[in-house]
């Protein structure tokens, strides 16, 4: 299976889905026009990493800020990682947060409350 790699922008995160290792990274800022449009892929490739993996996936999400329709689209990918867990791989979480970053570390709070997923809260100096 091919990797999925989007340069990020002002709007849209990097994206770094490796199915190789079973690494999933989003970073940066989540405010893209269309939200829906922009995560499609996102969605299509982890249904696509659903047929084969690894034993073990971690979810790297290093978002500085994100909008109300990205943040339904996150809740979207979390829980199709939510039934990959219950299969054949053990998801990881890792919520990366800035230290002052209240609001942040509060939306990875109110995700671990809603998906059936071990969240890993990482307080960092700067994203």
């Amino acid at each position: 299976m091919e990797n999925l790699n989007l340069e990020g922008s002002a709007k849209t995160p990097t994206v770094n889905f490796n199915a190789g290792d079973g690494t999933l990274e989003l970073k940066g800022r989540s405010i893209p026009e269309n939200s829906i449009e922009f995560y499609k892929p996102l969605n299509d490739w982890i249904d696509g990493y659903a047929d084969a993996p690894k034993s073990a996936t971690v979810v790297d999400v290093k978002l500085e800020y994100f909008n109300t329709s990205s943040s339904k689209c996150i809740l979207d990918l979390f829980k199709q990682l939510e039934s990959l867990d219950k299969q054949e791989t053990k998801v990881q979480v890792n919520w990366y947060y800035e230290e002052d970053d209240e609001d942040m570390a509060e939306a990875g709070e109110d995700y671990e409350a809603i998906i059936n997923l071990p969240f890993k809260m990482i307080e960092v100096e700067e994203i």
